[in-house]
């Protein structure tokens, strides 16, 4: 697909689950971490929409300093965005006709680094998770649509470090509803932590010890709090370096991509995990110019025959692109 306009090093990614406003179902939504006059790190302030198509041209669908440094991005079921903007500290929400609120303005994030949407189901309600960089905390929003309702800091304790371009902290965050599994990709660590049952989770019930220190990896976490069980380590250590993203596959297992921080000799690997298992099979490279660093945002859905298609960002080549199998 065509460069990815008005930015640059295009991390969050994300498909819409509707069509609405200037969005249309089926379509990929991308932040840029990057401003599109200098690419520098971190200052990047649009979000953009491809249709899922080779060679389809980037529209424009918001800009705002509320959105600096936008890194993660959720959607929720009417199409609204809900966006990680790092730098800002903020966590807005672009409605569908490329408007950008800020409903979640009485709470308080640090260095917004990870989003993921639980839809509802049953008796629990929606929410959203975020994740924040500046805290090494995880928050839970709950919705009501698009009004929150409440706010839960559930976790706290991870390793936080770096900067614009080599940031350690919890990343990638991915749920599923099928078994209320939030997955957590540590860069810091170079692990992929779940936490089950997390809908359940309250006020600081997940307490991490990383250990942190000043060189990375930091080294194996382990877990207290009313909720310590819930938490646990599905993968960690191999080919790992500096991992920052993941998305769900059909069958329950992640793909994880390396954020390849401290420039290994194979560089943007791409792994799939088994929450059982670990590590399934050997990893793949996606981008193969030799330079590090092209992986960031990852999203996997089912096409009409049932094929598992990937979407991923490549920030070497400003482009995203499709694996399908």
């Amino acid at each position: 697909m065509d460069p990815v306009e008005k930015g640059g090093n295009p991390y969050g990614l994300v498909i819409a689950p509707a069509t609405a406003g200037l969005i249309t179902k089926g379509d990929l939504v991308v932040c840029n971490f990057n401003d599109g006059a200098t690419n520098t790190q971190g200052d990047g302030t649009t979000i953009v929409g491809l249709h899922p198509v080779a060679g389809a041209a980037a529209y424009h669908i918001a800009q705002s300093a509320q959105l600096k440094g936008c890194n993660a991005l959720a959607m929720l079921p009417d199409d609204s965005i809900s966006a990680a903007a790092f730098i800002s500290s903020l966590n807005p929400l672009v409605a569908p006709d490329g408007t950008v609120n800020n409903p979640f303005a009485a709470d308080t994030f640090s260095a917004t680094w990870g989003e993921a949407f639980a839809a509802a189901a049953g008796t629990q309600p929606a929410a959203l998770y975020v994740s924040n960089a500046g805290t090494g905390t995880i928050d839970r929003i709950t919705l009501n649509g698009d009004v929150p309702t409440a706010f839960t800091e559930i976790a706290k304790g991870f390793c936080v470090s770096g900067g614009p371009g080599a940031v350690f902290a919890q990343a990638g965050l991915t749920y599923d509803g099928s078994i209320d599994t939030l997955y957590i990709v540590d860069t810091s660590s170079y692990s992929v932590v779940a936490f089950a049952g997390v809908s359940a989770i309250a006020a600081d019930g997940v307490v991490v010890n990383g250990s942190c220190g000043a060189t990375t990896p930091t080294p194996a976490l382990a877990f207290t709090g009313p909720s310590a069980s819930s938490a646990r380590v599905i993968a960690s250590g191999g080919q790992f370096n500096a991992p920052i993203s993941a998305a769900l596959l059909s069958d329950g297992d992640l793909v994880v991509g390396n954020g390849d921080i401290n420039n290994p000799a194979t560089p943007n690997l791409l792994f799939e995990i088994s929450p059982a298992l670990g590590f399934v099979g050997a990893p793949l490279q996606l981008d193969t110019s030799g330079t590090p660093g092209a992986l960031f945002g990852i999203v996997a859905t089912v096409d009409t025959q049932g094929n598992e298609i990937i979407y991923f960002n490549d920030d070497n080549t400003n482009t995203v692109n499709m694996l399908s199998h």
